[in-house]
């Protein structure tokens, strides 16, 4: 690995975004570096998180909660979920000061921002004062400038065509 650890972010309104990051957490594993992985917005009954938690150099951060869409979310609702995520950025940053990771995934952190349950200057701070050969990965429906600055991949996922446009909501093994 190299001494500087790099940023990449996959957004955009296409599928698969988790689904990348997940890999190259994979990729990551097998390679045997150690991978600290924290999801915003999901509630922790993913499959790839069923099946990564079973690899040693994988940590996934945080309790399971249970979580709604955020235009569901009560104003309270919004400002426990604000309160949480604040404690968790700043878990994860002792955690780690504590423990050599290699990577680190932030899954769904930018939507966290773009509907206002994660400070933007949370996530920067968290990316400015990372351990320099931190390796993160970011995913998210937008992507503000200032994480853009930032990023050394950027890979923007665009959905042309979807099942659930007919109808056809998520299926157990595929979207989640």
């Amino acid at each position: 690995m190299t001494e500087t650890g790099l940023i990449h972010v996959y957004y955009g309104d296409g599928k698969g975004k988790t689904t990348c990051g997940m890999g190259l957490c994979c990729r990551a594993a097998g390679a045997g570096l150690r991978v600290l992985v924290f999801q915003f917005m999901k509630d922790g009954r993913g499959n790839e998180r069923q099946f990564l938690e079973k690899d040693p150099n994988i940590v996934f951060a945080g309790n399971r909660r249970s979580v709604c869409f955020s235009f569901q979310m009560s104003g309270p609702q919004k400002e426990e979920e604000r309160a949480y995520y604040r404690k968790m950025a700043a878990a994860i940053r002792e955690r780690l000061r504590q423990e050599p990771f290699d990577v680190l995934f932030l899954d769904e952190a930018l939507y966290a921002v773009s509907c206002g349950l994660l400070e933007e200057s949370v996530l920067t701070d968290l990316l400015d004062n990372r351990p320099e050969r931190l390796e993160v990965i970011l995913t998210g429906g937008t992507l503000p400038e200032a994480i853009r600055e930032r990023a050394d991949y950027l890979s923007r996922i665009s959905k042309e065509k979807h099942p659930y446009d007919r109808g056809i909501g998520a299926r157990n093994g595929i979207e989640f």
